[in-house]
């Protein structure tokens, strides 16, 4: 290609992409989805106990979302306010977060209103901020440069970037070779499905033994595990694994270690004992609970999705078995397949949901005070929006996140135009820069066309802290549904 058209297909490309769409994308699909989303997995405020007489009581929670901008003065009028006043005024340029209510008595709806339960800082140049379909002379006029890109925040008048985090893909095995140690192969998997994030180990000892770890729960024999799950006879254990003549010897002493357990009550039993219950009643009824709520959570809740988990599990220890028998590679970390990036609606839905449990566990206490005094509380009496509103406002003046995360949100650098850009397109990791991740640090041939070669600060952070290419994009949202991809493939002749 000549230099001359190189340089229009440039300069055609970036006439019509924004650097910062990406993260302004994914904050709009936040407000318009992710908020909802947190909203119902909580579903409802029930109290434990209810008063004499009284049955079915609770505030059932619906729609969720998010007013134009606004500012309450000293005299308590509401006016619009601009991101330029924000910043003279030492403001936060934020919209109320307005929540459907409905309480609910005997199964009766007695009262609905839209409570306001706090305020959400927007980012400039979102579908909600004022300058989003302003014109260049509007814009100026508003006291905004009409090239500054957007994508940022501006908290008690600061101007504050939620930078991108890169992070390991979740509900997927990653096998790892040590060649040390009693458990020379160890497979890692973050189950996520929202509201948990639960780290699962898979270790195959050097006697050829596999054990999972979960949440408190270490090294529970695997063939015991599926038989807790539903899984009980020895022939469809090792069909759910491998059939590979193979792996027969191991399979086998697995098989052979937990011979005494026969069914799933003697499983959940060991399982119940393994967690410190005393009370053998118990055992059975708590590993349960912790079964159905903690273990591959991204799989579901409930009972039926046992068999699915068993299964599940059954994949991840013949891939364990696979990279043993040198059949197949050790996962590579560093591969961006095996990457996320995390963007700025996926933070502030993590942000949200930690909030908004604070929210609704102030808000159950509040309702369950009232009501033990023979009150129907008001519902906007229930509910102290400057708590949702502080936590908010806090951690992203702070770039303090849930989960012992830091540096999430940042000062945004004005030194340039240059400097703000890649600003915006910065990218952490969330390896500590004190340990060496000599790896991690590295240059990997899958960066190329998505990562900057050469645009990382030298010293401690280096490698750790990087930038998108120019031309990379991310997506922000899958084009299908899980469940569209789902029937295209079954009708494709994919069997379950």
């Amino acid at each position: 290609m000549k230099k001359e058209n190189r340089k229009l297909l440039i300069k055609k490309y970036f006439e019509s992409k924004n650097f910062t769409k990406h993260n302004i994308d994914s904050f709009d699909e936040f407000i318009e989805n992710g908020m909802q989303k947190v909203v119902n997995e909580f579903g409802e405020i029930a109290p434990d106990i209810l008063p004499i007489g009284v049955r079915d009581l609770r505030i059932k929670l619906g729609k969720i979302w998010i007013d134009d901008p606004q500012i309450k003065e000293a005299d308590g009028s509401t006016n619009k306010i601009l991101p330029m006043e924000a910043r003279l005024r030492d403001l936060t340029y934020e919209s109320p977060i307005m929540l459907e209510m409905t309480s609910i008595q005997g199964g009766e709806e007695r009262e609905k209103q839209n409570i306001q339960i706090g305020s959400l800082p927007i980012m400039l140049r979102s579908k909600k901020c004022y300058l989003n379909n302003m014109k260049e002379d509007e814009l100026i006029k508003a006291g905004e440069d009409p090239y500054d890109p957007g994508a940022y925040f501006i908290i008690n008048g600061t101007e504050r970037a939620i930078v991108i985090v890169e992070d390991l893909i979740s509900n997927k095995i990653l096998i790892d070779e040590k060649n040390i140690g009693t458990y020379p192969y160890v497979g890692r998997i973050f189950s996520q499905d929202g509201k948990y994030n639960i780290p699962h180990s898979f270790e195959k000892s050097k006697d050829g033994t596999v054990y999972i770890s979960f949440t408190k729960i270490q090294k529970i024999p695997f063939v015991l595990l599926m038989k807790a799950l539903g899984i009980t006879k020895d022939k469809d254990i090792l069909e759910a694994v491998s059939t590979n003549s193979d792996f027969s010897s191991d399979l086998y002493i697995n098989l052979y270690e937990t011979k005494n357990y026969k069914n799933e009550e003697e499983a959940l039993g060991f399982i119940g004992k393994k967690m410190g219950i005393t009370i053998k009643e118990k055992r059975v009824e708590r590993a349960e609970g912790l079964i159905d709520r903690f273990l591959l959570p991204h799989l579901g809740h409930s009972k039926e999705d046992r068999i699915q988990k068993a299964k599940f599990i059954g994949r991840a220890v013949k891939k364990l078995l696979l990279v043993s028998y040198g059949k197949i590679d050790e996962d590579d970390k560093d591969h961006y397949s095996n990457k996320r990036l995390r963007l700025c609606g996926d933070s502030l839905e993590t942000l949200f949901r930690h909030s908004f449990r604070m929210l609704m566990g102030d808000a159950k206490y509040n309702f369950e005070r009232l009501v033990k005094r023979g009150k129907m509380p008001n519902l906007k009496s229930v509910i102290r929006s400057q708590l949702l509103t502080q936590r908010l406002r806090s951690s992203m003046a702070t770039g303090e996140w849930p989960g012992n995360r830091h540096g999430i949100s940042q000062h945004l650098d004005r030194l340039n135009y240059f400097a703000t850009i890649s600003h915006v397109r910065r990218i952490v990791s969330l390896l500590a820069a004190s340990r060496e991740n000599f790896e991690a640090r590295d240059l990997h041939p899958t960066h190329w066309g998505r990562l900057c070669a050469s645009e990382t600060p030298e010293g401690v952070p280096i490698g750790l802290r990087k930038n998108l290419a120019l031309t990379c994009e991310i997506s922000t949202s899958p084009e299908m549904e899980e469940k569209d991809i789902i029937t295209k493939l079954k009708d494709k002749g994919l069997e379950n």
